[in-house]
């Protein structure tokens, strides 16, 4: 069992599990499909049982598959942080940090704190993944990142957190829409309207389908989106409304021409914070840029860095 618990059986194990197919996970890592259930095939005939199993959905772990899946991101995890820590002395700088954040965040300060933060510590490597919150906690919790940046709207228990920024939820509408002249709008208000919804399965999503069966309706959007850029377009076009974050859309709003009307709710003012295990588990540089981010987010509006025109960082380095 010792020779098959490889970091490459690992990694290739993992990447089954997330795409749920044997070819796309093949395909992700660069190797052929037969040699993917071969590796498989092996790992299971080594633990004697049975570790994925083929459901409606695709391949999926069974229970002592998940038990594996879940050790198998701590250990890797460690392994990359480790072999980053090791590369860094070959280059002169001393120490790195893994960052995960939800599209929000991405699209608004976060990526020009970092950015202050590495010219002031020229010697430190930080990596920045985009994902989806659930994943975001998923990752930090399993040491796969050292820190996550998101939504305070999520379950976060086990998890350290700290303050870090804001933004506000308004409705994006075009500037002949009869919304357009209003100076705040209750939600209730928008619900009948031809609506785009923005990243359909994401935490807004989930928290405006929540707010509007409270009401005792239901949302049926026109048109689903999956970035702040294509949701702006699609407005300017004239097709619908959407809930958008006011913060994060100011470059796309200003190119389109959209009326952004503030959302009358106590939940449209969104709160972000910076996730983390404990003091403990984290490094000397993981600490000093947990440090930055809550000094720059209370600097005052007006002295704050440029805002980020990109709606997704995929990874920077």
């Amino acid at each position: 069992m010792r020779r098959t618990l490889d970091p490459v059986t690992l990694r290739l194990f993992v990447a089954v599990c997330e795409e749920r197919n044997i070819a796309r996970a093949a395909a992700r890592e660069a190797i052929v499909a037969s040699a993917v259930s071969k590796r498989i095939a092996a790992l299971e005939q080594a633990v004697g049982t049975p570790l994925l199993v083929r459901g409606r959905r695709g391949i999926v772990p069974t229970a002592a598959g998940e038990a594996l899946l879940r050790r198998s991101h701590e250990l890797l995890g460690s392994m990359e942080r480790l072999h980053a820590e090791l590369s860094e002395f070959a280059t002169g700088a001393h120490g790195s940090v893994r960052v995960v954040a939800s599209l929000s965040v991405l699209a608004e300060h976060l990526p020009d704190d970092i950015a202050s933060f590495l010219a002031r510590y020229q010697a430190v490597r930080v990596s920045l993944d985009e994902r989806v919150s659930p994943e975001v906690v998923r990752s930090v919790r399993e040491g796969a990142a050292d820190i996550g940046v998101l939504w305070d709207a999520i379950e976060m228990s086990g998890l350290r957190t700290v303050p870090y920024r804001f933004d506000h939820l308004c409705v994006a509408v075009h500037p002949l829409h009869r919304f357009a002249t209003r100076k705040r709008i209750r939600f209730a208000d928008t619900i009948d309207e031809v609506s785009i919804g923005l990243a359909p399965g994401g935490t807004m999503d989930a928290m405006l389908r929540r707010q509007a069966a409270l009401l005792g309706r239901a949302l049926a959007h026109r048109i689903q989106v999956s970035s702040l850029d294509a949701a702006c377009r699609i407005v300017g076009a004239g097709l619908g409304i959407a809930v958008l974050p006011r913060e994060a859309t100011a470059p796309h709003v200003s190119a389109s021409g959209l009326a952004m009307v503030p959302l009358a709710e106590p939940w449209a003012v969104r709160r972000f914070v910076i996730c983390s295990r404990a003091d403990e588990a984290l490094s000397a540089t993981t600490r000093l840029l947990i440090d930055h981010l809550r000094l720059q987010a209370r600097v005052p509006a007006g002295a704050q860095p440029r805002e980020s025109g990109g709606t997704r960082v995929a990874r920077a380095v």
